[in-house]
């Protein structure tokens, strides 16, 4: 994770990876006592019940899973190639209760890296049988013993969505892609969705939100906000235009305090995108 078009949104191709700390600052009281703290009507207690029943869907079992590829120099475009060859038939073929969401690589801060998002429908058990099918699958077990061979390491997580974010849908394009990945201290993802929850009404001005997951499994704690822009021009002039709106100022500080570090990717969309778009209208 809008707009919704004839050919499925695929991520962008190089992002601009940077790191930065987000520090923690001392708390104001008569900041705390604002609008902005009675902003939400609803609070959930943490205590309560897990991460998965309070903040995620629950008309649905979607559950999704983020891969990240660090890939040799020399190889990338072999890498391509080859994912162009085999993931998009993966997608389409309704065998497979699967999707891909979108695939790119990074473009500035950490180079040679693929990005790749599935969903799955069905949560879990849509998983398990992907997985045991795909092992069964010729083509796709040739593939990942080729990938394998361009790889200098990888990572992957399970991830769920944000109940008050929008699922991911196909829009027009070309667009950017921003992924902004937050890793939170234990103790603070329902403030974290608490905030949110109302804050997500600042940034829908050009339907610019794609989507927003939180991890369950692989690295704990962490959170990914994904955008969507036609260009870098309009990436800027939407991000100034939610500060004009009364409580943004206040999201940005209180949600500042919850995070340990913020990692930003933007990208380009990739020529592999116009395949997979194909691929998915079918």
């Amino acid at each position: 994770p809008g707009s919704i078009g004839t050919e499925k949104w695929s991520p962008p191709a190089e992002p601009l990876l940077y790191w930065g700390c987000l520090a923690n600052s001392s708390t104001n009281k008569n900041r705390e006592d604002s609008w902005f703290k009675s902003l939400f009507v609803r609070k959930v207690d943490p205590r309560k019940d897990a991460h998965s029943q309070l903040l995620a869907k629950k008309e649905d079992t979607n559950l999704y899973k983020i891969q990240f590829h660090n890939v040799k120099p020399e190889c990338l475009d072999a890498y391509n190639k080859l994912c162009e060859e085999v993931l998009p038939s993966i997608n389409a073929d309704s065998h497979y209760p699967c999707e891909l969401i979108g695939t790119w690589n990074t473009w500035y801060g950490e180079q040679d890296q693929a990005v790749h998002l599935w969903r799955y429908r069905g949560g879990y058990p849509a998983l398990t049988e992907v997985m045991n099918k795909l092992r069964q699958n010729k083509e796709f077990m040739e593939y990942r013993n080729e990938r394998g061979k361009m790889l200098l390491s990888r990572r992957n997580q399970l991830l769920l969505e944000f109940s008050f974010w929008n699922e991911p849908n196909p829009r027009p394009g070309p667009n950017i892609y921003e992924l902004r990945s937050y890793q939170l201290r234990p103790g603070t993802m329902i403030e974290w969705g608490n905030y949110w929850a109302r804050a997500i009404e600042f940034r829908q001005q050009n339907s610019e939100a794609v989507g927003g997951f939180f991890s369950q499994i692989g690295s704990l704690y962490m959170v990914h906000h994904l955008w969507a822009y036609k260009d870098l021009q309009s990436r800027e002039d939407t991000r100034n235009a939610a500060w004009q709106h009364e409580g943004w100022d206040e999201v940005v500080y209180y949600t500042g305090q919850l995070a340990l570090f913020l990692c930003i990717s933007l990208a380009l969309c990739p020529f592999l995108e116009r395949n997979i778009y194909e691929a998915l209208k079918v």
